[in-house]
């Protein structure tokens, strides 16, 4: 996105408030307020950042349709993808600037950290970008959910597939980082319970790593049939990239990215990424309802297709809002845990997830889906990158709660 689009779109990329022109049946003596906690300039920010900001707008437009009632604010920030940052600029929202529900943040670290401040100040937060599974295990908290996916998912989806098939030698590259150790050793295990072998892991700093040249080529030496890529963003396109630059896929070797989207293959190429195959919840080509939600947010997002976290910061934003709508907004206000329990007791139902539940540990659960993907050949226009591969239900998609690790599952 251009400097001048994204200022056009969004103003800057610091703190600032986008409030949606309502009318109000009844006065309301205080907005129920969203703030968007993202990455804005980083290496996340095509994936989350202005799109998850626009998703959020679109979700608030929808709302005060049927709500003219309530009143809806919305903030944005960019918490550079450091915990101090983020939790501080948390506290800030929660203590001065009346917000009562954070939204996204795509970095797991940060994501732990505002967690705790919501907790200590009874707000909301409904992680959206982040995906360690330990968010509804060990960290989990009457304060928040976890909304898009997590790690497991992906890892399950993708894994179980290509070792049914034969793709039992595994190769991983990944972010030295808890969601790179995360997504790794959660592979990792599953590859080993199917029969697989773990070949050999290479760690990278990160962030700032853009050579990934010493580490492919370990995996091309390992003779591995699976290369994984535990990282995500500009990472994993860089990885693509560099992967086929020194033949790793046209020797045989099928590359899954544990963390795939739309833009990533856009950067690359379908040349490039044919073939590679990666765990998404929402593609916007699935279905009608998708592909609605696409032609409203492409023409306002350079023309680039949505993707799971986008859609994920509307279907959560919605379903918050309804919470809010059924409990009322000063008991909304008043209390993020009683907000949080609000969201667990109405089902959740949106064109884009579809039906699902939130559990009583704080994880969403919802249908997810394995994709492939096209040749260039296939593709049947902009932004048509993948085949559905596989549908894995809402019961098998995520890791049963374990009540031992988090005390809300025994609820």
């Amino acid at each position: 996105m251009s400097a001048v689009t994204r200022r056009t779109l969004l103003g800057t990329a610091a703190a600032s408030t986008l409030a949606t022109p309502l009318r109000r049946a009844r006065a309301q003596s205080a907005p129920i307020r969203i703030g968007i906690l993202t990455d804005m300039s980083g290496p996340y920010a095509e994936a989350t950042g202005p799109g998850d900001v626009l998703a959020a707008q679109f979700a608030i437009e929808d709302f005060t349709r049927q709500h003219p009632d309530i009143k809806v604010e919305l903030v944005q920030a960019d918490m550079l993808l450091k915990p101090d940052v983020g939790a501080t600029i948390a506290r800030s929202w929660y203590d001065t600037q009346g917000v009562d529900a954070i939204f996204d943040i795509p970095h797991s670290g940060v994501a732990i950290a505002v967690g705790q401040v919501a907790k200590e100040k009874d707000k909301a937060v409904i992680f959206t970008g982040a995906g360690i599974p330990d968010l509804t295990g060990k960290y989990c908290s009457p304060n928040q959910i976890q909304w898009t996916y997590d790690l497991w998912s992906n890892s399950n989806g993708v894994t179980r597939g290509l070792v049914q098939d034969g793709r039992d030698t595994w190769y991983f590259v990944k972010f030295d980082y808890i969601s790179g150790h995360t997504m790794a050793k959660d592979t990792a295990t599953i590859v080993e319970q199917m029969g697989g072998k773990v070949l050999g892991m290479s760690a990278y700093p990160f962030p700032g790593t853009t050579d990934f040249s010493s580490y492919l080529l370990a995996a091309q030496a390992s003779k591995a049939k699976v290369l994984c890529l535990a990282n995500a963003g500009d990472d994993t396109s860089n990885c693509i990239k560099q992967a086929r630059e020194f033949g790793l896929p046209q020797g045989g070797m099928t590359i899954c990215a544990l963390v795939y989207q739309d833009y990533i293959v856009q950067s690359v190429g379908l040349d490039q990424a044919q073939g590679i195959v990666g765990c998404m919840p929402f593609v916007w080509t699935k279905d009608e309802g998708t592909r609605a939600f696409a032609a409203r947010f492409m023409p306002r997002y350079h023309n680039a297709a949505p993707n799971y976290y986008h859609a994920g910061c509307y279907s959560a934003v919605t379903h918050y809002l309804k919470a809010v709508a059924a409990m009322g907004p000063d008991k909304a206000k008043a209390s993020g845990r009683a907000a949080i329990a609000q969201m667990k007791a109405i089902p959740v139902e949106d064109p884009l997830f579809g039906k699902g539940h939130v559990r009583a540990d704080g994880k969403h659960i919802h249908d997810t889906y394995v994709w492939r993907t096209k040749a260039p050949a296939e593709s049947k226009g902009p932004w048509d990158f993948f085949t559905l591969v596989a549908t894995i239900p809402a019961d098998k998609a995520f890791q049963p709660m374990d009540p031992q690790v988090c005390a809300l599952a025994k609820t």
